[in-house]
């Protein structure tokens, strides 16, 4: 009897360490005011506006290279409304097209909204860093799940915008995306 008192207990404590881990130590447990004391500050309007070059790879569940990507952003703001137009090229020949409507409160906070996404994302503006919370829905030729997503986009000091995003299904990993984003122009200009 004794032996199954701890089995029970170590497995308690497992499971306890592990959320504590999820939830202090983890990709998803940053908070927008870890940033917020960076004197280099990411202003959506000015860092994602015209013209803009990704390169990005998606890993699966098992922490393995599924999907490479090239994507042209077009974005254009009007005040603190902005339309970004994605299209994405996937190594596979694939294609995929998506338009987000943003809109930035005048406290840093953002909305946004896309066919894909269910419902509207949230996120804020802070220091150098972006982050966004939406639930995203997969094609049906994928299953057509929702995934919770944690997107995080983070300015280097050149200007490039470093993105990281995960996908999880009921609390799971089940994707992470990460990807560079620049100038367009900035792209050419370097080719020269």
């Amino acid at each position: 009897m004794d032996g199954i008192f701890y089995v029970i207990a170590g497995v308690a404590i497992v499971l306890l360490l592990n959320w504590v881990r999820q939830r202090y130590a983890s990709f998803v447990a940053q908070s927008p005011d870890d940033y917020a004391q960076d004197d280099t500050q990411f202003d959506v309007r000015q860092h994602l506006n015209g013209p803009i070059v990704c390169e990005g790879v998606i890993y699966g569940p098992l922490g393995r290279v599924t999907s490479r990507f090239v994507g042209e952003f077009d974005c254009e703001w009007t005040g603190n409304s902005g339309v970004m137009r994605e299209h994405f090229r996937y190594h596979d020949g694939s294609t995929q097209d998506r338009q987000w409507n943003l809109s930035l409160g005048n406290d840093g906070r953002i909305k946004a909204t896309a066919s894909d996404v269910v419902g509207e994302g949230m996120g804020v503006q802070l220091g150098a860093s972006v982050q966004l919370k939406y639930r995203f829905q997969l094609p049906d030729s994928a299953g057509g799940h929702v995934l919770d997503t944690v997107d995080w986009m983070y300015l280097a000091p050149n200007g490039t915008i470093v993105n990281r995003s995960q996908f999880r299904k009921f609390g799971i990993k089940v994707a992470e995306l990460v990807a560079t984003m620049r100038p367009a122009e900035q792209t050419i200009k370097e080719a020269a």
